[in-house]
């Protein structure tokens, strides 16, 4: 299959007209029928250690979204929050499975989420916090979309194939995830004095673990500048916080460590048990 077309049969514009509400749902395996070959000059384990740190962020952020389940404040709401959990579950799906090519281990994309240690997990803490009120759910979905979304677009270009066609799609996708965030986080910014003080704190609550986000360097070996991602990140960010009356300064640099090195929040370990729990209650069933 040539490079333009490795994600040809998982197009929601396929001409057979074989819609599906995400990338990864409605088949059993996601890279069906792509060349999983590695191209020459890529380094196997790298490209492995990328693609699951992409997707337990997005594993653990559609666990978090799905959490709003007939707890959001309207119907609307609810379902947007539902698909945007679902385009990062197909985004999880495809770099799992493309890690199993890759890492030469084979695993599929359940043994990656389900049968994993936590300690094996390179998520960024910020997606293992709880899910914290409305405000903080829509300020994270707005750190976490922008700074993938900058990442995406660079990966958009990498060398291999798989990945450059998840991070192309994942723009369209992300790029939506973005703008329903900031557009919320500015609605409450300038709403209610209840709506803005609970911004403010979401703001102080997502502090700590800013830096982190805005400095992550999982995909600087496929073509991607971290700094240009903090750059373009920061730039929205700031842009949004005064939009919506806040204000809120860019860190500096991150430390070393942090969940890219497995230093995980004490949230993972409940999140993934309750993520597991019917896999774990029925760990031969077929779906």
């Amino acid at each position: 299959m040539r490079d333009d077309q490795v994600y040809a049969a998982l197009s929601a514009d396929d001409p057979a007209g074989d819609a599906r509400w995400a990338f990864g749902t409605g088949f059993a395996d996601p890279l069906h029928g792509v060349d999983g070959t590695l191209p020459p000059g890529v380094d196997g384990p790298a490209l492995a250690a990328c693609c699951l740190a992409l997707g337990d962020d997005a594993l653990l952020g559609a666990q978090r979204l799905a959490e709003w389940c007939a707890r959001a404040p309207e119907l609307e709401i609810e379902l947007a929050l539902a698909n945007i959990g679902l385009d990062l579950l197909g985004q999880t799906r495809l770099l799992y499975a493309r890690a199993g090519q890759v890492d030469g281990s084979g695993r599929d994309e359940d043994a990656y989420a389900y049968r994993r240690p936590a300690r094996e997990f390179r998520a960024l803490r910020l997606a293992q916090l709880p899910r914290g009120d409305f405000a903080f759910t829509v300020l994270r979905l707005l750190v976490l979309s922008t700074a993938r979304l900058a990442l995406f677009r660079a990966l958009a270009a990498a060398p291999d194939p798989v990945l450059r066609a998840v991070a192309e799609r994942g723009v369209k996708e992300l790029t939506y995830h973005r703008r329903f965030a900031a557009e919320w986080v500015v609605r409450l910014g300038d709403g209610t004095a209840e709506s803005h003080r609970r911004l403010v704190t979401a703001c102080e609550e997502i502090a700590p673990w800013l830096a982190e986000v805005l400095d992550d360097g999982v995909g600087v070996a496929f073509g991607a500048s971290a700094g240009a991602v903090r750059e373009e990140s920061a730039r929205v960010l700031t842009r949004v916080a005064e939009e919506a009356g806040v204000a809120w300064r860019m860190p500096g640099p991150a430390v070393a460590g942090g969940g890219r090195a497995g230093a995980h929040t004490e949230h993972l370990g409940p999140l993934l048990a309750e993520l597991r729990s019917v896999a774990e209650a029925h760990p031969d069933a077929t779906w």
